[in-house]
């Protein structure tokens, strides 16, 4: 949120930086820079507040995320949950931790459902009709496959992909529809790693 704040406001004089933390630090170092004149004084000044919150809180993401990975190498079932495509360790570690018994969800689709990865369905005259995912479950593992489905499908639109399917949905849907499809499908994949105790097979992609 610091960093979408930073890159809007610079972006209303005229100064815009590529995604990342790495051309952030180019934004900062040009607000600190009192012989830049894109920048008015006034908003140079509150743009210095922001800038100085922004070292020590990206310090401390880099000690948290030291932590998961830390925990991530030690926890077997997190490491064979990184072995599915779209899970990295971060989510491998929130899928384990907050998943202690796969047994309590009798299908992948059940898990899927409790994470809110499935669309709301309504009725009318007897019919069905399926809406937007219902987003009701656990908000941050929510968000944390969606964002690993994001990172596929980039990969898979960069350079292609083998798998038929995944293929298939890109070249049908929009991207949100297919990111979330494919969300869907990596958490049901990660409860059969769960229930197998074995490490993900790609076939099953």
């Amino acid at each position: 949120m610091l960093i979408n704040s930073i890159r809007s406001h610079m972006a209303e004089f005229g100064i815009v930086a590529l995604i990342g933390v790495p051309q952030v630090k180019k934004l900062l170092r040009i607000i600190v820079d009192t012989d830049d004149a894109r920048l008015p004084s006034l908003a140079r000044i509150c743009l210095e507040s922001l800038a100085r919150q922004f070292l020590p809180l990206h310090n401390e993401i880099n000690v948290a995320e030291k932590r998961i990975h830390a925990w991530h190498l030690s926890n077997e079932v997190s490491r064979r949950l990184e072995t599915t495509p779209g899970i990295g360790p971060i989510t491998a570690s929130a899928l384990a931790a907050s998943i202690t018994d796969p047994e309590v969800f009798k299908s992948g689709c059940e898990l899927v459902a409790w994470i809110g990865l499935v669309p709301r369905q309504t009725s009318t005259g007897g019919k069905q009709r399926l809406g937007k995912i219902s987003k009701q479950g656990d908000q941050y593992l929510r968000w944390l496959l969606v964002a690993g489905a994001m990172s596929v499908i980039r990969h898979a639109k960069r350079r292609g992909t083998s798998q038929a399917w995944l293929a298939g949905m890109i070249a049908r849907k929009p991207t949100k529809v297919a990111t979330v499809a494919l969300a869907n499908k990596i958490a049901r994949i990660a409860w059969v790693v769960l229930m197998c105790g074995e490490t993900h097979r790609p076939v099953a992609l």
